[in-house]
């Protein structure tokens, strides 16, 4: 294994191995405290342009699935068509795998796809960097190629626009009633909830005006950056919104951070995001609390909502807005997956409650 440095913008470096492709790489650095779901993590559109740390100590031991699609066009077990996550940083990685449905190991896979990981790194020292700082921007470089460094940038990018689908794609066509869903990133798991549920989906481009389509409802995906880059998006649903002819929308992650600017409300960037298996929400007005998977890095000022909308969920540990409703009409979102591929599936009904609203 070649030896690496992470040089962090604040100065800090961090020295570990390659075990993954061996090619210099720049972005923004964050850290996800799930202790498993790698897979899915890696091929989560939301994590394109991040060098993502993961607190669990051991990655690697369970292997990688066969990455195989469906004949609709669905990964088999993973979140898209390829790994979107610049890198992967860990603090021990597992050369020898060993589970029922590993094809390959993460190396493998790593090398396969050209996304360098490193381990040996103090993956503890970092996450307590990140805490502190924040997340920033960072780079991966190789000990013997001093003069090689990589640049980035994360800031103002639309990274919407690089992930999502280029032209329309139809899902289980002839099914019944229909939803538009707004590929802004879309996890493959989301499309499967709608599937299953008897729906025709309908997946349009992030900018790509659907008001003119045939449809029963809106389905607005997660996806990776700043939602402030989407002005397009956030135009085509204020137009839906407008519609006198009202039909229920649902918003996931990135789609509740849309759904709530056209909904009037401002956007701000937190501190290090949210991204685990263990987020606890609370539905408001109420007692019921959920545990929930999370990547985001940005959330909802709420305070800032028309006067027409509320807060649907709560985030337990720093009282972010998780989630959104009109008081009146069937649009609502929640800021985690309630998917959650991988992670719990406490609030899965939620598509149980957008799909019973379709007429």
């Amino acid at each position: 294994m070649r030896n690496v440095t992470l040089i962090l913008d604040d100065g800090s470096r961090f020295h570990g191995q390659s075990f993954g492709y061996e090619k210099p790489v720049a972005g923004e650095v964050v850290f996800n405290t799930a202790m498993m779901g790698y897979p899915e993590s890696l091929t989560d559109p939301s994590y394109a342009g991040q060098l993502m740390t993961l607190t669990y100590p051991l990655v690697g031991n369970y292997g990688v699935p066969a990455f195989t699609m469906e004949k609709n066009g669905l990964a088999t077990y993973m979140e898209s068509d390829r790994i979107y996550a610049s890198a992967i940083i860990v603090s021990d990685y597992s050369t020898s795998y060993n589970h029922w449905n590993a094809k390959e190991s993460l190396a493998d896979w790593l090398k396969r796809e050209q996304v360098p990981g490193i381990t040996g790194v103090d993956t503890r020292e970092l996450t307590k960097v990140l805490r502190e700082h924040g997340v920033m921007m960072g780079k991966i470089i190789f000990d013997d190629e001093p003069d090689n460094v990589p640049s980035a940038d994360y800031n103002g990018v639309n990274f919407v626009d690089k992930v999502s689908c280029k032209e329309i794609i139809h899902y289980n066509e002839g099914a019944g009633k229909k939803v538009v869903l707004v590929d802004c990133g879309v996890k493959h798991n989301i499309i499967r909830c709608l599937i299953r549920r008897g729906v025709e989906v309908i997946r349009v481009p992030w900018n790509y005006d659907f008001n003119a389509l045939e449809f029963d409802g809106l389905f607005l995906a997660n996806g990776p950056g700043d939602p402030d880059t989407c002005e397009a998006a956030v135009e085509n649903i204020r137009k839906f919104l407008a519609n006198p002819v009202v039909r229920p929308c649902m918003g996931i992650c990135m789609g509740n951070q849309l759904l709530s600017k056209a909904a009037g409300a401002r956007i701000y960037k937190l501190k290090y995001g949210h991204r685990s298996h263990n987020q606890p929400v609370r539905m408001v007005g109420t007692n019921r609390c959920f545990i929930t998977s999370q990547n985001h890095g940005y959330a909802v000022d709420a305070d800032t909502l028309g006067k027409d909308w509320e807060p649907l969920f709560v985030n337990m540990n720093d009282g972010s807005n998780e989630g959104i409703r009109h008081k009146a009409n069937p649009w609502f979102s929640a800021q985690f997956h309630p998917e959650a591929c991988s992670g719990p599936v406490d609030t899965e009904f939620m598509f149980d409650d957008f799909v019973n609203l379709l007429k």
